[in-house]
């Protein structure tokens, strides 16, 4: 049973199909040339020297002008064919990959909650980089086998010319190197695995240390996260040594099958006459030699099969996901247009919350009660119980996850932020959103003032993470991000958090003018009394109830 990276890598040979078949078109030209060439090299040189040493009248009547022109048509040949079948290869490759990675990057996107919180940015980014990496030799190898049919082709007519019994001992020799290199692959393919895990760990380590660089180095801890990311590097290390004294091992016994094939060649033939035994040993050899592509993808199987499977992983997760909308029933997935949505319940342990569109409802209550966990279980960011939180009717843990988060826009208490423009962050909530949407966003978050100091104002650059703005403005960023939504609610975790009070007094008036111009809903986890104010229902997790109070 095939998986979904078969199916999908599947789907682009099919669209690469004429890249792939002028690929394995020139691959074979390759092939067949360099047989041709070097036995004709071995016989022209050969032949050439034995008529000089028959003195000058043999020397004169040897035809040196056809045997160096074929020479050179042959090199000629070969050379632009490689250039060729790299070019149609390689293009067939990157055309593929143009369209896997962002298939691998929504198949993350859509990793069920608990995956996804487990996944770091260091291994996010070796499924995506590394292991999307490795599935580049699917295509670049694919024309391989075609070149190791022209080379025993063209190897066993040349090598005829010697002696047939020396072409049958050329390709028994193929077949043999073939069989016990196969053997050898296996044997040493969870080496290859290793690599590709270690490879993930290195990353992954690297990437969390490198996020905590500033508080690493406040409380003096380079050190030990050098010796962090030093162990990841040598476990890597070793299992490359290790992939890499298997991989001498094949090459051993590629070389050793080059030196028996020439070697059987030449003897078979000795009975035609030197030229034909240079010939035959040559072209011998170069039969051998153009195995070297098959020779090297056996080695990197270990690596490929730990690649596919954490790529199929993940694809297996979207895939279902996919499936689950296609089949959906109209009652399992009603309104899904997010605009739609009107109704949003949740069980608590007092009793069900009902809240509506335009409804503003504080959670409030000390840090770690679970708050922001209500919040990411309503975005299908943690899974939810059967029955804790229904939308419009439905269980939100059975709707699939891109349908329920259009009901919200989202301002989180760790405001991520793309490392590129203001426009950029902005427009993740609406593509389609004009200037105008964008600055009243911004007003609304307090930030326009901030944004038009900026050189190019909209389009200028925040930085990694937003690393040119302050911690208020980022979090003030994400939230005119979630202003930009037409989602039914803001959901806003913390948005004042690190604000002085006049700048949370007037975010809090401009939210409040907002809510009453867009009718949207407010969902708002705060401690802050001027926010939680905004709200006339406040629930308090600590009491587990609901607290109708007006908003002072």
């Amino acid at each position: 049973m095939t998986g979904p990276l078969d199916r999908l890598l599947a789907q682009e040979r099919g669209a690469q199909r004429l890249l792939l078949a002028r690929a394995a078109l020139l691959a074979a030209v390759v092939a067949a040339a360099s047989v041709l060439l070097l036995g004709l090299s071995g016989w022209f040189i050969t032949a050439a020297a034995i008529a000089g040493l028959a003195g000058p009248a043999a020397a004169l009547a040897f035809n040196y002008m056809l045997p160096s022109a074929g020479i050179r048509l042959l090199a000629i040949l070969r050379t632009g064919a490689r250039y060729g079948e790299r070019l149609a290869s390689h293009e067939a490759a990157f055309g593929a990959l143009a369209r896997i990675r962002p298939a691998i990057f929504r198949a993350l996107a859509a990793q069920p909650a608990g995956t996804a919180l487990a996944f770091g940015t260091g291994e996010a980014t070796a499924r995506l980089i590394g292991d999307v990496d490795a599935m580049e030799m699917q295509f670049v190898r694919q024309s391989a086998p075609w070149g190791v049919a022209a080379a025993l082709i063209a190897g066993f007519g040349l090598v005829s010319l010697g002696s047939v019994a020396a072409s049958i001992a050329t390709a028994c020799c193929m077949a043999v190197l073939l069989i016990i290199a196969d053997r050898l692959a296996r044997r040493s393919a969870p080496l290859g695995q290793a690599v590709q895990y270690a490879a993930g760990a290195l990353r992954e380590t690297f990437a969390g240390l490198a996020d905590a660089a500033p508080e690493l180095q406040c409380f003096g801890l380079e050190p030990w996260a050098a010796a962090q990311v030093d162990d990841r590097s040598r476990a890597l290390a070793a299992a490359q040594r290790a992939q890499a004294e298997a991989a001498g091992w094949l090459d051993l016994l590629h070389a050793t099958a080059v030196g028996i094939a020439a070697a059987g060649a030449a003897i078979l033939s000795a009975g035609s006459g030197a030229p034909r035994a240079a010939l035959a040993a040559l072209a011998a050899a170069m039969t051998i030699d153009a195995g070297t592509p098959v020779l090297r993808a056996m080695i990197e199987r270990g690596r490929m099969r730990a690649a596919r499977d954490r790529l199929d992983d993940i694809l297996k997760t979207h895939e279902g996901a996919e499936t689950y909308l296609e089949n959906a029933s109209p009652r399992a997935l009603p309104n899904t247009a997010g605009p739609s949505r009107s109704a949003l319940h949740f069980v608590l342990p007092a009793g069900m919350c009902h809240v509506r569109r335009g409804d503003r409802v504080a959670l409030t209550g000390p840090s770690g009660i679970g708050k922001t966990t209500l919040v990411e279980k309503m975005l299908s960011l943690r899974p939810s119980a059967p029955g804790e939180i229904w939308l419009d009717g439905d269980d939100i843990g059975l709707i699939p996850a891109e349908i329920s988060r259009r009901s919200f826009a989202w301002a989180p208490q760790d405001a991520a932020l793309l490392s590129g423009t203001v426009r950029d962050n902005l427009m993740l909530a609406n593509p389609d959103a004009d200037d105008a949407t964008l600055w009243r966003a911004l007003h609304d978050a307090v930030l326009d003032d901030r944004v038009r100091a900026l050189d190019h104002g909209l389009d200028a650059w925040v930085g990694e993470n937003g690393a040119r703005l302050s911690g208020g403005e980022r979090r003030r960023l994400a939230v005119a991000r979630a202003y930009c939504s037409l989602a039914p609610w803001l959901v806003l975790d913390e948005p004042s958090e690190g604000l002085d009070r006049t700048t949370e007094r007037l975010l809090a008036v401009r939210l409040a003018q907002r809510l009453d111009t867009t009718g949207q809903g407010l969902i708002l986890v705060s401690h802050r009394p001027a926010l939680v104010a905004l709200c006339p229902r406040r629930f308090d997790l600590t009491q587990a109830g609901l607290d109708r109070r007006s908003a002072a």
